[in-house]
Formats: C-alpha cells, structure tokens, sequence
C-alpha cells in the first residue's frame, strides 16, 4: 500500500487506534500530523513515536468540534508541508446510556465530536485537496451505526450519520479527485474498552467467528488501504472490519 510521501492528518491520534495507525503511516514514508484535543497526551505521543526527532511528524492540539480550531490546524499542516493528500477523521468519544436516561448534553456532545467533528475537518482540508485534484477522506464509522447497540444511541446516530456523509461527498467529491471511504470497526482493543469486564469481552469473542477482538493495527490497515494510490478507484464504500461479528 504505497502511502510514500504523503500529508497524512489523523484527528484523535495521541493514544489508541490513531496512534497506531499514525506509526504504521510513518512507517511507509508518510508525513503525519497527529492531532488531538488532549495535549499532554498529544505530546508524549509525539515523543514516543518520534523519539529521535527525525521522522516527518508534526502535532497540533485541536477540538474537532470547534471549527476555528479545525481551521488553524489544517493550517498549520498546510505551512509546513504545503498540501493534506489525506485526512483520517479518526477521533471519536462515548457518553453511553439507555435512551430512556440519556441526557440531552450526552446526545449533543457525542454528536458535535464524532458527527460534526468530521463535516468540520473533511470541510476544512477539501481546499488543499481540490487545488491539486486528489486527496483521500476516510472517515471511522462503527458496525453501532449499521446495526445499533444498546446503551448508544447518540454513538449509533453519529456513526450511522458518517456513513450517509462518506456517501454524499464520494458523489460530490469524486469528480475532483478526492475519494472518501469509511471504516466500520468492531470492537477494537483500545482504551475504550478499557473498563468493560473481561466476562463480556468474553462473550464478545464467542460471537466473533474470528474468535477474537480486534487490534488497533487490523484498523489501521484499513486506513492505509483507502490512503494508498491502490484505492484511487475506490470510493463512497464502507468497510466492516470486525471479525465477522455482523454475520
């Protein structure tokens, strides 16, 4: 998956699958930008990945949410490396409940991070990406939002919310050069899981035919296919990586 060379911006990277995906972009020649809204996280990310300094990696703190932030973002990429070839909208947070209890600031923060958060940073970069006439959107949606999950209902219309978005804009942009594709996720290792109990991890892998959870790496794969100069015919697809549990 040839991704050599390019301006690789990765939203919620400071920890988790972003974090990974930005190592395994570095590792094929890519120049990345990890950004995040925790900028102590984002900084120690930045070391770790880059301990030596030499690497083709920059961050930038940013609230995905906020679209002033977005913008000075972009930016700060667009200075430095004069173009973004691809933007993986990778941030997302959970404010889980049953719907019956959910609060009104759950639904409307989940929603503003992993909905709005995406129209904000794929807007904002389609500039850079329509003067050169290609560029490469994906976007993390999330089998929650193919096939709903108890307990997230604002998860699941966000996710859901993505996939109608990708679509959309695979018609519109395409013409221009740019494809945008999403990623749906199973459940995936990383921190989110972190205080779900090993009993229902358990049973999740049951369910899984695969027999396992997925790793931070099966996703980032995904996300280095769409990146790459392979994927230039592909495009407005949703790609489930879950290990067959939506079976």
């Amino acid at each position: 998956m040839n991704v050599k060379d390019k301006v690789v911006m990765i939203t919620g990277s400071a920890r988790g699958i972003g974090k990974t995906a930005a190592k395994m972009f570095l590792d094929r020649g890519a120049k990345v930008c990890i950004c995040d809204v925790n900028e102590a996280q984002l900084e120690a990310a930045e070391k770790d990945l880059n301990p030596t300094g030499t690497l083709p990696l920059m961050s930038v703190a940013l609230d995905v949410s906020k679209r002033p932030s977005v913008d000075m973002a972009v930016k700060k990429i667009v200075e430095k490396w004069g173009r973004v070839d691809v933007l993986v909208n990778n941030a997302g947070i959970t404010r889980d409940a049953m719907f019956s209890k959910m609060v009104e600031d759950d639904f409307d923060r989940v929603i503003s991070v992993n909905l709005k958060g995406v129209f904000n940073c794929a807007q904002a970069v389609i500039p850079s990406m329509m003067a050169q006439k290609k560029g490469a959107i994906v976007n993390t949606s999330s089998i929650v939002g193919v096939y709903g999950n108890i307990g997230q209902t604002n998860y699941a219309a966000a996710k859901a919310g993505l996939i109608g978005m990708t679509k959309t804009w695979a018609k519109e942009l395409g013409r221009k050069g740019i494809t945008v594709n999403a990623v749906a996720p199973g459940f995936t290792m990383t921190e989110m899981l972190a205080t779900v109990p090993e009993k229902v991890l358990d049973g999740i892998r049951e369910k899984t035919p695969v027999q396992r959870l997925g790793s931070p790496e099966d996703i980032g794969n995904a996300y280095l296919f769409f990146a790459s100069d392979e994927a230039s015919f592909v495009t407005g697809q949703v790609l489930g990586v879950d290990g067959g549990l939506v079976l």
